[in-house]
């Protein structure tokens, strides 16, 4: 058995965690607005770039797999990846070929009131099924897609219906389609790599990729940099959803054309089940969207030396009932102020 020495800390997110979940609302508003063009060859110009791997639950026996969340509630499984290669090379996909930075599942209630992105550390030590316990992340490595599906099924008791990986660099390509996003500072900061005066400025990508790796300087440390991603984050939906992004057709093309060539999708998520959950996400606004952490109780050092989160399972427990009772909203109404994202911007 491996032994763990255990010291207790506020959970850490990915960057990535962030880009993942707006590339998913900005391509749903996205399709949204193609399902209504009549012009085919538009809609193709999209969706084409859209990039597509094999579906994960194709791999799994279906009586191992959770019974589905009754109703009309859909769970998305999210991956953020710095390690993409190029679009199309179906070998990226392969077991071994990538590794994610940032998991978590994304759950729509069956009364589409909202979204909740619930965030799981990469670091998270877990069982992973033929591999006994490692680092969450480790399932991406060893079996791709589908050993991850397969293992979070397994962790949460929820049944993932898609799954979808957004790579950094385009959502930095995503800002500067926007022509830069306006970030409010509320206290000057910097560190060796940036300065950023207090007050509201305009940033591009790489910029704001700064703002958000900042390590130095910040009196919350970790809880400061998870506020800056969602500062960042509500920015580009902002910038996204303005009249002026919306009526000028060669920024909104460039936007549209930065956004799907970030995306990979799985392959059984069509164009059919982006054009409904597009349609039903249509009102859906960047306040509707509420972040969490899965409990943690702490990190500690497996026996050969890593650095593992360790996850306090009987408050797991209680938030995955809640997704499956469609109950979240009271759950987080009772939840640890450091497991919710802000909504200071």
């Amino acid at each position: 058995m491996t032994h763990l020495q255990v010291r207790q800390t506020r959970p850490r997110r990915q960057t990535a965690t962030f880009v993942v979940i707006v590339a998913l609302v900005l391509v749903a508003a996205v399709v949204a607005s193609l399902a209504l063009a009549a012009d085919v060859t538009v809609r193709a110009r999209y969706d084409s770039r859209i990039e597509r791997f094999d579906d994960p639950a194709a791999a799994l026996s279906e009586a191992s797999r959770p019974a589905p969340v009754p109703g009309e509630a859909r769970t998305y499984l999210l991956l953020g990846s710095d390690s993409r290669v190029s679009a199309g090379d179906a070998s990226q996909w392969a077991a071994g070929a990538q590794r994610t930075d940032a998991i978590m599942l994304v759950h729509l209630p069956a009364d589409r009131s909202g979204l909740y992105v619930m965030s799981i550390p990469r670091d998270s030590w877990v069982d992973v099924p033929g591999h006994g316990r490692a680092k969450i992340n480790a399932a991406f490595s060893w079996g791709g897609p589908a050993l991850l599906v397969q293992t979070v099924e397994q962790l949460t008791g929820l049944r993932v219906d898609h799954v979808g990986v957004v790579d950094f660099e385009g959502f930095v390509a995503m800002t500067d389609a926007l022509g830069g996003v306006e970030v409010t500072v509320p206290e000057a900061t910097q560190d060796a790599r940036a300065s950023f005066p207090a007050g509201t400025s305009t940033m591009d990508g790489e910029q704001a990729l700064d703002y958000v790796r900042q390590r130095y300087g910040l009196d919350d440390g970790d809880l400061d940099r998870v506020r800056r991603h969602q500062n960042w984050v509500r920015a580009v939906l902002r910038g996204a959803l303005s009249r002026d992004t919306l009526t000028d057709p060669r920024q909104l093309d460039a936007f549209l054309l930065a956004t799907t060539s970030a995306v990979a999708l799985d392959s059984s998520f069509g164009v059919a089940d982006l054009r409904d959950l597009a349609l039903e996400l249509r009102g859906l606004r960047s306040e509707d969207v509420d972040f969490l952490t899965v409990p943690v109780a702490g990190t500690g050092r497996s026996e050969d030396g890593q650095s593992v989160v360790l996850l306090d399972h009987p408050a797991a427990d209680g938030l995955w009932q809640a997704v499956r009772d469609g109950t979240l909203p009271a759950w987080t109404a009772t939840a640890d102020a450091d497991l919710l994202g802000s909504t200071v911007d």
